[in-house]
């Protein structure tokens, strides 16, 4: 049973295109990985399915009576709500029939006799769908699944609006897992989560019962969750049936077949046009010549797919700072409450440390704490000489109306036009990406920009927070590249133990100091 088909999708953004006449179908039971590029418009055409988006032609149907769940990567959350708020909109269609119930109660005692017997079988039937559902201990499933995921140790009445980025997307499975819906979408739901509630949403996906379509970089959570991939790449998209491994060898081994067939082709054009051009001015071999030339007129030619820009990354070393990078003495982190116990840290001049711990312990807090971009609630930190840091940040706003080259312009104005677009280019980005606004651009596009800023800077030391989010496998595995050969120091914060591990020769567990306890 088909649960979702797209005929003839076309859309794009200017005159940048992104959907070409592409036609997609889900359905029941089907684990779908969607995969492609920053940029190749994997959460556009989540958009669009979910009506969010207006594609500009074809159509999008989905079948009748079908409960949709969107885990969206950019989803915001009512600033006033709560936590316990949120996880009960989903139940919100059982609140509806019970508001629709009590109207029909209310409706009683103003009809006639045989209208009464018609709404008494309707609420009657109301009632049992309630029941049947569990209506009346919806609490106690909101308190078990808050339990689940540790979103209880944030407190159930806390407004949704204080949390971090992790916690936010925790209360957004919560509210997914209660609705059980017929199809679940998710846009990269390992962003910002822990590795221990990773492990939960790949047990929940293994094994769920109904369909869903999924978007994510991490080709190891992917591959253990999924059983069809979707390609997008060149405004198509193309169904593999397998796991992302097996897409990548069937994908490899037609791209290869494509090769050969168009070296073949081209040898055939070659022979062909040699032949014409000797022979179109002889009497003799005239119509041999035109016969040729018909032939050449009427070939079905192959083209190759134009070859993606690789990123690159290649950091600038400044000069060597001081033996000690970072030194605290007795850092208590915070804002309103301590985030950690009296802290005794140190970071020596070319170490490369990944912290790691749970969401909500404190993790970007002590960088910015060692940054000093926030106060100490206690304690101090020295920081050494010669000190050359590039910050990347975890969450930033991309509001801004600058174009990419505007953007990297304002931060280097002594570069050329020219060395601007190179810069951008080297990255990963196209012309078009580069002459776009950056607030139009995807989450993998916008953290090449801001990894531009980066490797182009001179730095010794690298204080990176979640910076594999939204970056396809191929930008990926050039930061991990970089980062290693990098002469400088690292202090990073990933959730991806498989980016880190080859990187780092230290680990700092944020467990082992934080006042939280989950």
């Amino acid at each position: 049973m088909s649960l979702l088909t797209v005929s003839n999708l076309s859309h794009g953004f200017g005159d940048r295109a992104i959907f070409e006449d592409v036609s997609f179908r889900l359905l029941a039971g089907e684990h779908i990985g969607l995969v492609g590029a920053n940029g190749e418009g994997k959460s556009t055409f989540m958009n669009i399915i979910t009506r969010k988006l207006e594609p500009d032609a074809g159509t999008v149907s989905w079948a009748k009576r079908v409960r949709v769940g969107y885990l969206d990567q950019h989803a915001a959350l009512k600033q006033g709500s709560t936590i316990r708020d949120v996880l009960r909109t989903a139940f919100q269609y059982l609140y509806d029939m019970e508001s629709e119930m009590n109207g029909l109660f209310a409706k009683m005692a103003e009809v006639d006799p045989d209208e009464l017997e018609a709404i008494l079988e309707e609420t009657g039937q109301i009632q049992d769908d309630l029941e049947q559902q569990d209506f009346y201990i919806l609490d106690a499933k909101v308190e078990e699944v808050a339990n689940g995921l540790g979103l209880d140790e944030f407190g159930l009445d806390r407004d949704v609006n204080d949390l971090s980025g992790g916690q936010r997307t925790k209360v957004l499975l919560g509210k997914l897992l209660l609705e059980k819906p017929d199809i679940l979408l998710l846009d990269e739901p390992t962003n910002y989560l822990d590795v221990e509630h990773i492990e939960w949403l790949r047990t929940y996906l293994q094994n769920y019962p109904s369909a869903f379509v999924l978007i994510s970089h991490d080709i190891p959570f992917l591959n253990s969750v999924v059983n069809l991939i979707y390609h997008m790449e060149n405004q198509e998209i193309t169904r593999y049936p397998g796991d992302y491994d097996e897409f990548l060898r069937v994908h490899e081994m037609k791209k290869q077949q494509v090769e050969a067939a168009y070296k073949k082709q081209q040898k055939e054009i070659a022979g062909l046009k040699d032949f014409v051009a000797r022979n179109k001015a002889n009497a003799a071999t005239s119509k041999m010549a035109q016969s040729r030339q018909k032939k050449l007129d009427k070939m079905d030619m192959i083209e190759l797919d134009s070859e993606k820009p690789k990123p690159r990354f290649d950091f600038k070393m400044a000069r060597t700072p001081s033996k000690y990078l970072f030194q605290t003495n007795q850092l208590v982190i915070g804002y309103d409450e301590p985030l950690s116990s009296p802290l005794d840290l140190e970071m020596e001049r070319g170490q490369k440390i990944a912290l790691s711990g749970a969401n909500g312990i404190g993790k970007t807090t002590l960088l910015k704490s060692l940054l000093g971009e926030i106060p100490a609630l206690s304690g101090s930190v020295e920081r050494g000489e010669h000190l050359a840091i590039g910050y990347f940040e975890q969450e930033m706003k991309s509001d801004s109306d600058k174009t990419c080259l505007e953007e990297i312009w304002s931060e280097f104005p002594h570069f050329t036009q020219y060395e601007v677009r190179a810069a951008l280019a080297r990255v990963g980005l196209t012309t078009k990406h580069i002459e776009s606004k950056v607030k139009v651009l995807s989450g993998g596009e916008r953290a090449k920009v801001r990894l531009c800023k980066l490797v182009n800077q001179e730095t010794n030391l690298l204080v990176l927070d979640e910076p594999t989010n939204h970056l396809d496998v191929d930008a990926k595995a050039e930061l991990k590249r970089a980062l290693t050969e990098f002469k400088g120091s690292v202090l990073l914060i990933s959730h991806e133990p498989d980016f880190y591990e080859g990187v780092v020769n230290k680990m700092w567990n944020g467990e082992t100091w934080t006042t939280k306890m989950f």
